[in-house]
């Protein structure tokens, strides 16, 4: 897409969680005008089933901005409100996929952000399952929206390194500083309208952000060590890696939010439970998973420490 100097940018946002804050709040701060938000509908959550904003919506009201919340975006009233903000530009982060009757409103389209170097990691969920794949490098995408899921044409990518010891939150956070850098440079870009675009080339070893659930986020002790740990640390803090830990009669679910991985040979068999005072190892296929962080049912997550100081162990402990 390319086209001559634009008129002034009039932006419709659309994004949910606290990713897409950080993103928001950057545009607003660099004084692009912002004529609209859309956000999720409200939902009912957690034991007393109030009724929760979306973060985006926290931030929508605090700086007054129009919002719109939507059920269906084909919804003939919804698509007459947005058409009378008149923007001429979508910016979308962490939202939903868009309908073409939406994409295709504004002048100068409507371009994601995406938290990946596509055309991999496309999905619901591309900054956890780059660390569960090893991934060493990731980054950030903005492209124009097409009729499928992360394909459309690219504008900037940016790139950064994943630590060897860093968790899904904390690359969350450093790459929403990255997003925030590269929509404004798209945002400028776009301005002066000189846009180049790269179209995503697809290949069988493109690698994908599959959506997470209760059977991709169980620790498999058939598998290796590091891929173990990187399960862990890819799914912390949320939506956190579980397994079953068993001990005589007694069966607990139990969440794992931080460990660390120590490469040694032994013999005893996948799953085996080691426990002193302070410490909880569980033997893998090439070493010991040493434990640090943890949840058990009904009980507040907590340091394996502090758990060791209320419940013992016996030899035959196991994780399944």
């Amino acid at each position: 897409m390319n086209s001559a100097p634009v008129e002034k940018l009039r932006i419709v946002f659309m994004g949910t969680p606290e990713f897409a804050v950080g993103i928001l709040d950057t545009i607003v701060k660099n004084n692009f005008e912002v004529v609209g938000v859309i956000t999720a509908a409200d939902k009912p959550a957690g034991r007393g089933q109030k009724i929760k904003y979306s973060a985006v919506k926290e931030y929508a009201l605090e700086y007054n901005l129009r919002l719109l919340q939507p059920t269906n975006l084909k919804d003939a009233t919804f698509l007459e409100e947005l058409k009378s903000l008149n923007a001429n530009l979508q910016v979308v982060v962490a939202f939903r996929m868009l309908p073409e009757i939406v994409w295709r409103m504004p002048k100068y389209g409507t371009f994601n952000l995406h938290a990946s170097l596509l055309p991999n990691y496309r999905g619901a969920a591309p900054i956890n399952w780059a660390i569960i794949n090893g991934e060493t490098k990731t980054g950030v995408t903005t492209f124009f929206i097409d009729d499928k899921i992360d394909t459309g044409e690219m504008i900037l990518c940016r790139e950064i390194q994943i630590g060897s010891n860093e968790n899904a939150g904390q690359l969350h956070d450093r790459l929403m500083h990255l997003g925030c850098d590269t929509v404004i440079e798209t945002l400028r870009i776009i301005e002066k309208g000189n846009i180049t675009t790269q179209k995503q080339t697809d290949s069988p070893e493109i690698k994908t952000a599959y959506k997470l659930n209760k059977d991709n986020c169980k620790i498999d002790f058939e598998k290796s060590g590091e891929e173990i740990y990187n399960l862990i640390r890819g799914l912390s803090p949320y939506p956190s890696a579980w397994c079953y830990i068993k001990d005589g009669n007694d069966e607990w679910n139990v969440k794992m939010y931080e460990a660390s991985l120590e490469l040694i040979s032994h013999e005893l068999s996948v799953g085996t439970i080691i426990t002193t005072k302070k410490e909880m190892k569980i033997a893998v296929k090439n070493g010991f998973l040493h434990i640090l962080n943890l949840q058990f049912p009904g009980k507040k997550r907590m340091n394996t420490s502090e758990l060791l100081n209320g419940i013992a162990f016996s030899v035959e402990a196991k994780a399944l």
